[in-house]
C-alpha cells in the first residue's frame, strides 16, 4: 500500500530545466537516495530530513494503532481477560489442539485488546482468549491488534466475533447475554453483540434466569443442547425438592467426570425420575354428566372438556377466562 504524502510534499509534472533527473519526492521512510550536496547547509538538511521521517513514522504508526490497523507483539502477562466471560470451559483435548497448531504454524490470527480501562501499560482481551491462554502456554509474545474500545464496543465487537466462530453453545450465548444485562447494558446492544432480534434475545436471558447458576456453571456449555432441553430442564428443577437434588448430584465426583453433554443428560434423567407421576379425575358435574377431565403434573394443569358430555362448554369457558382470572387475583392478593 503506497504511503500516504503526510507533510505535503508534491511531485512537480515538470522537467527541470537544466535536464537533471528530478529527485524522488516520496521515498520509503528511512531508504531516501543519497542526495549529492556540499557543506554545513547539506549537511542540516539532511539531518532535518532524517528527523522529519521518523517523527512521521512514529506519527504513524500511532495513528495506526489508535486505529487497530496495525498488528503488534506484546506480552502475554500483561493482558488480563475481559470483563464479561463468554465461554463455559474449554475441553482440554481441543485447547491442547490449538496449542499444537500455534507450535506448528505460529499464530496466525491476531487477537484483539483494548488498553486497560484501569492500569496503565495493561490491556484487556476483547477476543481471542483461547489464543493468548494457547500462547501463554507456549511461552510466546502475542500478535495482537489495539484499538480504543469503549465498554459497548468491547462487548459488541466480542460477541460479533463469536458469532462468526459459531462455536458458542446455547446456553453460553444465553449466559453471556444475560450477563451483559445484569451490568446495565441495553438490549439493543445486546442484540447487536449476538446479531439476535428481540423474541430471540428474550427467550435466551428466560432460560437463564430460571436455572441456578451453579447448575449451568457445572453441566457447562454442553453444545448438544438448545433453548428447547434447557427449557425442559428448567422446568424440571422448578420445584424446590427437585433442586437440592441436583445440587448435590452436580458435586459428585462420577458427574464431573463425564463431558458436558453427558453432564446434561444426566442430570435430566435423575430429575425426570424424580417427577410425580401425573394424576388424571374427571370433574362430575351436578347433573352428574363429565364434561371435564383435569389432569396435573408438577409442570401444568390440563382441562380437556367433553365435547359429547357438554357441547360449547369448552367455549363458554374459554371467553370468560379473563373474568375468571380478574376474580382468581382478587381473591389470592396476587
Amino acid at each position: 500500500m503506497a504511503r500516504k504524502n503526510l507533510i505535503g510534499i508534491s511531485e512537480s509534472p515538470l522537467a527541470p530545466e537544466d535536464g537533471e533527473r528530478p529527485a524522488v519526492g516520496r521515498p520509503i521512510a528511512g531508504l531516501a537516495p543519497a542526495q549529492r550536496s556540499t557543506g554545513l547547509v547539506g549537511g542540516i538538511t539532511r539531518s532535518l530530513s532524517n528527523i522529519t521521517q521518523k517523527v512521521e513514522r512514529a506519527e504513524e504508526l500511532e495513528r495506526q494503532l489508535a486505529d487497530g490497523h496495525a498488528i503488534v507483539e506484546l506480552d502475554p502477562e500483561l493482558i488480563d481477560s475481559s470483563f464479561i466471560i463468554d465461554r463455559l470451559g474449554v475441553a482440554p483435548d481441543v485447547q491442547a489442539m490449538l496449542v499444537q497448531q500455534i507450535r506448528d504454524h505460529g499464530q496466525q490470527v491476531p487477537i484483539l485488546v483494548r488498553p486497560h480501562p484501569a492500569e496503565s501499560g495493561r490491556y484487556q482481551v476483547a477476543y481471542g482468549h483461547r489464543r493468548l491462554a494457547a500462547l501463554r502456554e507456549i511461552g510466546i509474545k502475542v500478535k495482537a491488534v489495539i484499538r480504543n474500545l469503549n465498554d459497548e464496543q468491547l462487548v459488541i465487537s466480542q460477541g460479533q466475533e463469536n458469532n462468526a466462530r459459531t462455536d458458542l453453545s446455547f446456553i453460553e450465548r444465553a449466559l453471556f447475554a444475560t450477563r451483559l444485562e445484569d451490568r446495565g447494558f441495553s438490549r439493543d446492544t445486546i442484540m447487536s453483540a449476538l446479531g439476535v432480534d428481540k423474541a430471540a434475545l428474550s427467550k435466551m436471558i428466560a432460560v437463564v434466569r430460571r436455572l441456578p447458576l451453579d447448575i449451568i456453571e457445572a453441566i457447562g456449555a454442553a453444545p448438544g443442547f438448545g433453548r428447547r432441553r434447557w427449557m425442559e430442564l428448567a422446568d424440571l428443577i422448578d420445584r424446590d425438592d427437585r433442586r437440592p437434588k441436583a445440587l448435590h448430584f452436580i458435586e459428585t465426583a462420577a458427574f464431573k467426570a463425564l463431558e458436558s453433554d453427558q453432564r446434561f443428560e444426566k442430570l435430566f434423567a435423575l430429575l425426570s425420575l424424580a417427577r410425580k407421576p401425573s394424576k388424571a379425575e374427571t370433574w362430575i358435574a351436578p347433573d352428574r354428566s363429565r364434561p371435564v377431565r383435569i389432569r396435573e403434573t408438577d409442570a401444568e394443569t390440563t382441562l380437556a372438556f367433553s365435547k359429547k358430555a357438554a357441547p360449547g362448554f369448552a367455549e363458554f369457558v374459554r371467553q370468560r377466562l379473563e373474568a375468571l382470572y380478574l376474580e382468581y387475583q382478587r381473591e389470592t392478593g396476587d
